[in-house]
């Protein structure tokens, strides 16, 4: 029986499976905060046989990321403070977003993937 929580991550491993089948190039946005997920993503790219490319996104400054998420209204802060989080292991590309635009972001993404 699938657990109605993962049904929607599981939606998505198909639906990017498929479209990299396809030859498409997919962005997969999602918290991650647990190994099991991130391993899931992998294996979809491995099926698929292409390269994945694990990004962490993170904002150390914690009145500033408070900021982000009240902004915008979901979740709630204590959510996401509650939220079970697994650190990541080698191979992410971590990048640091307090106190940078998006285009200062996007640029050392963009140079650490060799792009």
């Amino acid at each position: 029986m699938v657990c109605q929580a993962d049904e929607g991550y599981r939606v998505a491993y198909a639906v990017a499976e498929d479209n990299l089948l396809l030859g498409m190039t997919v962005i997969a946005d999602s918290v991650n905060p647990i190994a099991i997920t991130r391993a899931a993503w992998r294996s979809v790219a491995e099926r698929a046989g292409v390269r994945a490319v694990e990004v962490e996104v993170r904002c150390s400054d914690v009145a500033e990321h408070r900021r982000r998420v009240e902004e915008r209204g979901w979740p709630s802060w204590h959510a996401v403070v509650q939220r079970e989080y697994e650190a990541w292991g080698d191979g992410v590309i971590a990048i640091e977003t307090a106190g940078r635009s998006v285009a200062e972001c996007v640029g050392e993404l963009r140079a650490r993937m060799g792009l």
